[in-house]
């Protein structure tokens, strides 16, 4: 019987196993469906070596968070197609990876692998996983987070497993729980605006500078085709974080104003109420840097009018008590990964002939 690629996609979607292995099993069945399944089931190990070297791209990150937000746990696993990462055998693969990890303090993935899970090395689990999946898995990376007394941490997945968040806070004389809720929320800011680090204080002196040309000619560039279209141009910075700020710029900056104050003949008198507003304008103007890369220094995602630092500055007030963000890690499925574009109805075109 002739064995089509309709017929191996079919099977692939009902197994979740290998592209070649579909075709074997279904040439072995003579295109009996169910045979083949059955062949599939029988294969055991003899595939997973030859899957270990493929890409793995897709998959999931998943995260597991204790009643009390004291313990966490984020795993990204990955697989090599979107489709078997929706696989019901696949979640349950990465469900028991993120709860061995929560349930462990592993220093890295070798850790990992030499550990046991189920009666077996947890490298064995895998390759068992990699067999009855029937695409490489790949366990990439993870973090855990042992939280104090006086901390707290939550997580967030977006979109089904393509990204995840976690972030801790030091809570102190406040309910511990309507922190762990706020801190809900903010995961979900973290996620939506990629934050790299927590303040601009960590960036290197060095780094800013180079990519203050970066932006400013960036920006120039973006004005020059607003302005082809007659709209608005937008400032280009003189700075990009606050770390240029000194209380020598920001000295001269309030000389500036008050200079153009004076030119467009408003009275002294009341110089003091509009000071405050254009130098909170010039810093959002000039800290696109740590409004891009740093979570405090953003715009709420859910309040545009403020900053994560004074979001989480009026949480604390609210609540009667001090919250301090002390860290947070966000994953992006397939981060980093080169991933190999295949057009999939041509790849089983291929392999059939």
């Amino acid at each position: 019987m002739a064995i089509t690629a309709g017929m191996v996609k079919e099977l692939r979607e009902k197994t979740g196993a290998g592209m070649m292995d579909c075709k074997k099993a279904l040439v072995s069945s003579d295109g009996d469906m169910e045979g083949a399944v059955d062949y599939l089931k029988k294969k055991g190990l003899s595939s997973a070596d030859k899957k270990s070297d493929r890409i793995a791209a897709e998959g999931a990150v998943v995260v597991e968070v204790s009643k009390d937000g004291k313990k966490a746990a984020m795993v990204e696993v990955n697989a090599e197609t979107d489709f078997v990462a929706k696989n019901d055998k696949f979640q349950e693969f990465a469900k028991k990876t993120v709860e061995h990890v929560f349930a462990n303090d592993f220093a890295d993935i070798d850790a990992l692998n030499n550990s046991d899970i189920d009666g077996v090395k947890f490298e064995e689990f895998v390759k068992t996983n990699i067999s009855t999946i029937g695409e490489n898995l790949v366990v990439r990376r993870f973090v855990s987070t042992n939280s104090s007394d006086n901390e707290v941490t939550n997580g967030y997945i977006h979109m089904g497993g393509k990204i995840g968040v976690l972030v801790t806070a030091k809570a102190e004389g406040v309910d511990e729980a309507k922190v762990s809720e706020f801190l809900k929320q903010l995961a979900m800011h973290i996620a939506a605006l990629k934050p790299e680090i927590l303040s601009y204080t960590e960036f290197d002196a060095d780094f800013v500078e180079k990519e203050t040309e970066g932006i400013s000619k960036s920006i120039e560039k973006e004005n020059e085709e607003l302005a082809r279209l007659k709209k608005p141009l937008k400032n280009v910075p003189q700075f990009i974080s606050k770390l240029q700020l000194t209380d020598e710029v920001m000295a001269k900056v309030e000389k500036q104003i008050k200079e153009e104050l004076k030119a467009e003949g408003k009275p002294e008198k009341i110089w003091d109420r509009i000071l405050p507003g254009k130098i909170e304008r010039f810093i959002a103007d000039n800290t696109l840097l740590d409004q891009q890369r740093c979570l405090l220094d953003q715009f709420y995602a859910l309040d545009d009018k403020k900053t994560v630092k004074e979001v989480v500055e009026a949480k604390a007030k609210e609540l009667g008590g001090n919250i301090e963000i002390t860290s947070f890690t966000r994953y992006e499925l397939g981060d980093g990964i080169e991933k190999k574009a295949d057009d999939f109805a041509a790849e089983v075109e291929a392999q059939l002939k």
